[in-house]
């Protein structure tokens, strides 16, 4: 373990866990993973790989599983949920099952009270823990650095490589520091803080580091807002997103079913109080953005760096110099049947999706609900809980209801409209507000077109059926 007096310089959060993770140092580097996360889409091939070689999983202990991304999110009668799902979602999910029983995995299945979304129930669950390298087949693992954990997204051939030796083969990223500093305005919230800073560097703008991000309103951050702005790092083109752990991290991990108990509690706080940034610490690219100046944002073409400030007009393309830029956003606009020059306010929409990784917690349903609480929606709602957990809470504090009262489709955990293959998606030319994280061409089905918002916004989308600020409502927002 890393320890200040050891220290040759001083050196970044990033540093510290890489360094204590580093089994062979070489161009690309051998990197010990502390905790594996799979589920049924993106592990099939690589148990195949593994009883090709006749491999055994080296660390089942530390590899979990869930169902959530090909799972549909309606219910029968008979309260099933296959009974919706297609034929490929059905032979994943008993492939993931089989694979788990096989190999000696935890599996938080169809009938498990911890089921949901992969990057929801690992943090709730207590499996995600600062200091660990956590990786999973999945883009937005990135959810994790939340907890000051160096967690990123991998590929099915990795996932074999991890399943096999708990290692990967990786390259030293470079650190580069997101400076959030200010206090947020009303009606402004963590999801609008990710996307003005895609918006700022761009999708390719921090490719090749992490992101640690810092400063007074990261500090005044929940956990769950802290995990929004991780779960989008990759937006930006950051292989990683994280936050230094302190109180609100320990506060949160405090009695989590899978946290450390008794005087293995006290011995990890005390570690994990090591693993901020030191003093002097040198990072390879540094921006800030003040929070107190940004609005509600939204999306309006067909990457999440094509955001801008809810009152703010869509860029004109005949403005932009570089020809690649300027061919890219003719493009998007073609596709979203957008005119330059225009505001987005009070354009219709026809669907709203209030869900996903980046926003299906308990704080974020809560925020929606004070929106939808006797008002009605005028299009297509769906609210999607994250995990089994949240579901229940949320049904415990009858938020649950408020949504159903107010016409909204109240559904089963998974993942949902974020990516149309488990049924939940929107119609060819159709226009949705998604709390999502992705906005390319056909995520959210075939000609779909999507605004990426809060749930605030979302929301307010949703009563409304068009793009609205939500400071225009008269609601008790923070």
């Amino acid at each position: 373990m890393w320890s200040q007096s050891s220290m040759s310089k001083p050196k970044t959060l990033l540093e510290k866990i890489w360094d204590t993770h580093v089994v062979v140092e070489r161009e690309q580097t051998v990197v010990y993973i502390d905790l594996h996360l799979i589920h049924e889409v993106t592990s099939p091939q690589a148990f195949t790989g593994l009883k090709e070689k006749g491999l055994k999983v080296r660390r089942p202990d530390k590899t979990f599983a869930t169902i959530d991304h090909s799972l549909p999110t309606l219910i029968d009668s008979s309260n099933s949920r296959l009974s919706f799902a297609d034929s490929m979602a059905v032979k994943q999910i008993e492939q993931l099952i089989s694979n788990c029983k096989e190999f000696g995995i935890e599996l938080y299945g169809l009938d498990s009270p911890h089921q949901g979304i992969v990057h929801v129930i690992g943090p709730e669950l207590g499996l995600t823990q600062p200091g660990y390298t956590i990786v999973c087949g999945d883009s937005h693992t990135a959810t994790h650095g939340a907890f000051g954990a160096l967690a990123f997204g991998i590929g099915t051939t990795e996932v074999e490589q991890v399943l096999a030796t708990q290692c990967l083969f990786q390259k030293k990223p470079k650190n580069y520091a997101v400076n959030l500093e200010g206090k947020l305005r009303r009606g402004v919230s963590a999801k609008d803080i990710i996307l003005a800073l895609i918006a700022k560097i761009g999708i390719d703008g921090a490719t090749g580091h992490v992101f640690e991000y810092r400063g007074y309103a990261i500090k005044n951050l929940s956990m769950e807002e802290r995990m929004t702005i991780c779960n989008m790092s990759i937006e930006a083109g950051a292989r990683a997103g994280m936050v230094a752990p302190d109180e609100t991290t320990f506060d949160y991990l405090y009695h989590r079913p899978l946290a450390p108990k008794g005087a293995a509690w006290k011995e990890a706080v005390s570690r994990w109080k090591r693993f901020p940034t030191d003093e002097g610490a040198i990072f390879d690219k540094e921006v800030t953005i003040d929070v107190s100046s940004l609005e509600p944002m939204i999306t309006f073409g067909t990457n999440p760096a094509m955001a801008i400030p809810i009152s703010a007009r869509v860029p004109d393309p005949e403005s932009i110099a570089d020809s690649g830029q300027k061919s890219s956003l003719q493009q998007a606009l073609s596709y979203m049947d957008i005119s330059p020059g225009r505001q987005l306010l009070d354009h219709p929409i026809d669907t709203v999706f209030i869900g996903s990784c980046t926003n299906s917690r308990l704080s974020d349903l809560e925020q929606a609900a004070k929106v939808f609480k006797g008002r009605k929606v005028a299009v297509k709602t769906l609210v999607v809980p994250g995990s089994q957990s949240v579901k229940k809470e949320a049904e415990d504090a009858g938020i649950d209801l408020i949504f159903k009262e107010a016409g909204a489709e109240w559904r089963e955990p998974g993942c949902s409209m974020c990516i149309a293959m488990n049924g939940d998606q929107v119609a060819p030319g159709k226009y949705s507000v998604s709390t999502s994280n992705r906005n390319f061409e056909g995520r959210q089905g075939k000609g779909a077109r999507t605004f990426l918002a809060s749930p605030l916004t979302a929301a307010a989308a949703a009563v409304t059926g068009k793009i609205t600020d939500i400071r225009s409502l008269e609601i008790e927002i923070l």
